[in-house]
């Protein structure tokens, strides 16, 4: 299991040793609900809309809670991929306004996060977005995430209205998907996906709807957009380089590998080990600050040894009242204007000797780093975690920061 003192090796080292069977909670965060995107085989060439209506109609008519196949007649099969074409339709035109300045609503609240992981080809991202009702009694609703590389002076609003257009483009955007998601009356619900990109800059607009219920049929249905940027790094080279840093709130050793048609579900399976990402960056003294990333492109020697030490230095933003940060803070970790140096953990080492004589990070394994510290001894107060991985075959190293916050 991961360790409970915040200066033992942990993770690689420990999951090695004795295995870990059970998750590691941070602590119980918002509910996932499982939501399975309608995108598989023939549909994928297909716009959003399209595939999620043929999908969703031919998932409808196996399930044993609908009509017969058998009783339903080309008309009737055909009202019913009208009916959710519409519907994908409908919330795929509220990007589109959202992309061109128009007003928008605003009734769920939503909130996205996503990292960054070396692909085979691209970049992968895993994500996650927070959607929680304001009001009502919605149960079901629409997902819809699109991403489009940004242009300067170019807007990513494009007219799928066109009455003369006879067949739609193939793949308008780098990524664009429906997800139908099961909300839960106040409670926030968690949503996480993946989807890969070429490296460069992108507009991400995320949309929720209510879908119509029977008893509502008409009526205005509450719906929510979330815009931003991503800006997806470049993993093609072969310099020394990680991940994101994660903030878990669980991580878990799985027994048996999921399947394959499970991963897109979900994202955040690493090998055998699966993170669940913190909903937030606020923690209490009672939990435990699981941090995770990924190495890549260590140095191999012919002989195939490689050696990564990484190390985790905690500094305290300063407090009204408080005088200059103290001494500490050892050689070569700068201590940034208004923070103190507060602790760190004993360095992680990497090596073949640690991670056994199969591993190989040259044939494009990477190292699983990280921690497990409890917060019991950090007072209240904003932190910040510097990570300095260090490749003490090639004789280079890089850093990376994350912050948290502590809460009494």
């Amino acid at each position: 299991m991961i360790s409970k003192r915040a200066g033992e090796p942990c993770i690689i080292q420990t999951f090695r040793q004795g295995g870990l069977t059970t998750p590691v909670l941070r602590h119980a965060g918002p509910q996932f609900v499982d939501n399975v995107p309608l995108t598989r085989g023939p549909l994928a060439g297909m716009h959003a809309p399209a595939r999620f209506a043929c999908a969703v109609a031919a998932v409808s008519l196996l399930s044993p809670r609908t009509l017969d196949a058998q009783t339903l007649d080309r008309r009737q099969i055909e009202r019913i991929e009208q009916t959710l074409r519409q519907e994908g339709q409908e919330i795929v035109a509220l990007a589109d306004a959202a992309a061109a300045g128009e007003p928008v609503p605003g009734e769920f609240t939503l909130s996205w996060h996503n990292d960054y992981l070396k692909a085979q080809t691209g970049t992968f991202i895993p994500f996650m977005i927070l959607i929680q009702a304001k009001s009502g009694q919605a149960d079901a609703a629409l997902l819809y995430v699109r991403a489009v590389r940004s242009r300067p002076g170019a807007d990513d609003s494009r007219d799928r209205g066109r009455a003369r257009r006879t067949t739609p483009p193939v793949a308008p955007y780098p990524f664009e998907e429906i997800y139908p998601v099961a909300l839960v009356p106040g409670q926030p619900v968690r949503i996480a996906r993946g989807c890969s990109l070429s490296p460069g800059r992108y507009e991400l607009t995320v949309v929720v709807r209510d879908r119509e219920r029977p008893d509502a049929r008409g009526s205005r249905r509450a719906a929510a957009v979330l815009r931003q940027t991503l800006d997806v790094p470049d993993f093609s080279s072969n310099d020394l380089t990680t991940s994101t840093v994660m903030l878990a709130d669980a991580l878990t050793v799985l027994p048996v590998p999921p399947a394959e048609h499970e991963l897109s579900e979900r994202p955040y399976v690493i090998g055998n080990r699966e993170v669940q990402p913190a909903a937030d960056s606020l923690f209490r003294p009672s939990e435990e600050l699981i941090v995770v990333l990924l190495v890549y492109n260590p140095a191999v020697t012919p002989a195939k040894h490689f050696d990564l030490e990484v190390e985790y230095h905690f500094f305290r933003k300063n407090r009204a009242g408080e005088g200059e940060p103290g001494a500490g803070a050892p050689a070569g970790v700068a201590v940034l204007a208004g923070e103190r140096y507060f602790n760190r953990t004993e360095p992680q080492r990497f090596n073949p000797v640690i991670l056994g004589p199969a591993f190989d990070p040259a044939a494009g394994q990477p190292v699983l780093a990280g921690q497990g510290v409890p917060l019991a001894g950090f007072p209240e107060g904003e932190y910040r975690l510097f990570i300095r991985v260090s490749d003490l075959v090639a004789g280079r190293s890089l850093e990376r920061h994350v912050t948290f916050t502590v809460l009494q």
